[in-house]
């Protein structure tokens, strides 16, 4: 028989148990806390924009290419899509759970790679970006300037350029993005009448900035074929891509027959401006930039933010003056509050069990196997909940509470038949008591073990997002229940024969008065 093993050899118990705490304990160290089971599907974006376009020309020329081809990738749900009038277009396609992150952003870039040659050559040139979506909003920063010294676009720039990439280095960050981004770009302010004075038309403006604005490969000299008295080849290297507004207002826009050029200056103001100006950021009324963080699934969302607040914290020390940063959005708080909440509820009502067991076992000896043996086994599911990724979490440790008033159940069985044994006869010391106890009990413990096990275990395959949420809410109790059970076979014996002993007399006092009282009923 298992427990007879035990009673012998109780050390051999004890050593497990304590192994299995520690185990537990290095778990639920690592295991991310989080509010809520993960429950959402796995999302992939796809962003673009025609600058210039309406709404309804984005969805007649960009949306309808795109979804035509990205509709019925393998393991898609559903998508979502919306189609700005400030030219912008984003399109998100939601997959079935449990589906590999990664591969739909495959599948998806290989659909709109299909479809890029259908969209207007603006968007070609804008590009078509297409990543995963965490949907985990982590939380929003906002950088801003109290007294005004810098404006939106300045703020967007620089945030751009020295901080998201290093906010989405960091463990835990699966993606940050700006909240309406704004761009530096050249802005040419026609004056409308001057065109059509000159029988000028916009488009010949946009041709010219086009065709003088660019970067191309001129070619070499001395480059073959050449006579072999060649000595020497040259890269040809012309000045490339305009940068100032002085360079941009030089564009030759017509070359007149009295050999007169007209330049874009004359007909038009050049100036650096703000790529888009439909968007605008303010904090408390200054200007701001506003930083979205997403969580990576499976990662510890109070230790990646504080992560990210000591970074922040460090890069800080190298903004310009006027410039400050702070969290205006952190979803950790509610986290944080939730976490105390179940954990005071499960020391109370850890505490409360410990009590009961008490009045009702009638001796200190007694209780101390439950409540050894109660924590053992929820300590050791977290071992579990963390090999397979789950979180620790509102759901899971509401889990852990119920689950305490099923496992102490085990360990009572095996107390209270060693003590009836023990009373029953006399002449058996307590270790033989145990071991004759545990005859009587091993089948009817893994009977009750089977049959919760039979009620929460099926509620682990139900399917879809309400499945997924009691999916760890049914896994933990399950764990718990097991390992009580193999406690109940090994720990509690080897306790029992260690410290139970015989009563002699009548039980006096409190205790004295509840047992008698439950002798009675």
């Amino acid at each position: 028989m298992l427990s007879a093993i035990f009673v012998d050899r109780p050390r051999f118990a004890i050593v497990i148990a304590i192994v299995t705490t520690i185990a537990g304990l290095l778990s639920l160290a690592a295991i991310p806390f989080a509010q809520y089971p993960d429950i959402v599907p796995p999302q992939v974006s796809i962003t673009t924009s025609y600058p210039g376009a309406s709404g309804a020309v984005v969805e007649a020329t960009v949306a309808q290419p795109i979804e035509a081809q990205v509709i019925g990738v393998d393991k898609m749900i559903y998508m979502k899509s919306v189609s700005g009038d400030d030219g912008s277009y984003s399109l998100l396609v939601s997959f079935e759970l449990g589906t590999d992150p990664d591969i739909n952003a495959v599948n998806v870039n290989n659909r709109v790679q299909v479809a890029l040659s259908k969209l207007p050559q603006d968007v070609q040139r804008q590009g078509v970006t297409v990543k995963k979506k965490s949907s985990a909003l982590l939380g929003v920063v906002a950088v801003s300037s109290p007294k005004q010294t810098y404006d939106p676009l300045f703020i967007s720039n620089y945030v751009t350029i020295n901080l998201l990439d290093q906010i989405k280095s960091t463990p835990g960050v699966g993606d940050a993005a700006l909240w309406g981004p704004q761009d530096y770009a050249m802005r040419a302010w026609v004056e409308t009448d001057r065109l059509t004075g000159l029988n000028l038309t916009t488009g010949d403006v946009i041709n010219a900035i086009q065709s003088q604005n660019v970067q191309a490969a001129v070619g070499r000299i001395g480059a073959r074929p050449i006579s072999d008295d060649q000595q020497l080849q040259l890269n040809i290297q012309t000045k490339g891509r305009l940068a100032s507004v002085e360079e941009f207002e030089n564009i030759v826009i017509r070359t007149n027959p009295d050999g007169s050029v007209l330049r874009l200056r004359d007909i038009a103001r050049v100036e650096l401006g703000a790529a888009n100006l439909d968007r605008d950021t303010s904090l408390n009324g200054a200007p701001a930039a506003a930083i979205a963080i997403y969580q990576t699934p499976g990662s510890n969302a109070l230790s990646t933010l504080a992560a990210v607040r000591t970074l922040l914290g460090d890069l800080e020390k190298r903004f310009p003056e006027d410039l400050t940063w702070k969290i205006t959005y952190d979803p950790t708080t509610f986290v944080k509050a939730t976490i105390h909440e179940v954990q005071k509820t499960l020391v109370e009502a850890f505490v409360l069990v410990v009590l009961v067991v008490f009045l009702f076992l009638g001796s200190l000896r007694a209780t101390l196997i439950p409540t050894v043996a109660v924590p053992v086994s929820l300590i050791g599911a977290f071992i579990v909940l963390n090999a397979i990724g789950y979180s620790a979490n509102s759901v899971s440790l509401l889990a852990v509470v119920l689950a305490i008033g099923i496992v102490v159940d085990d360990a009572i069985v095996v107390v209270e038949n060693v003590e009836r044994v023990m009373e029953e006869h006399p002449d058996l010391t307590p270790a033989e008591a145990t071991k004759k106890a545990m005859t009587e009990i091993t089948a009817p413990i893994i009977a009750i073990t089977l049959v919760l096990l039979s009620v929460f275990v099926p509620v682990a395959f139900i399917p879809g997002i309400s499945g997924e949420l009691f999916r760890q809410f049914a896994v933990t109790v399950a764990v718990a229940m097991f390992l009580s059970a193999i406690n109940a076979l090994t720990l509690s014996p080897a306790l029992c024969a260690m410290l139970l002993r015989r009563h002699h007399g009548p039980r006096r006092g409190p205790i004295g008065w509840v047992m008698r009282a439950i002798d009675r009923v």
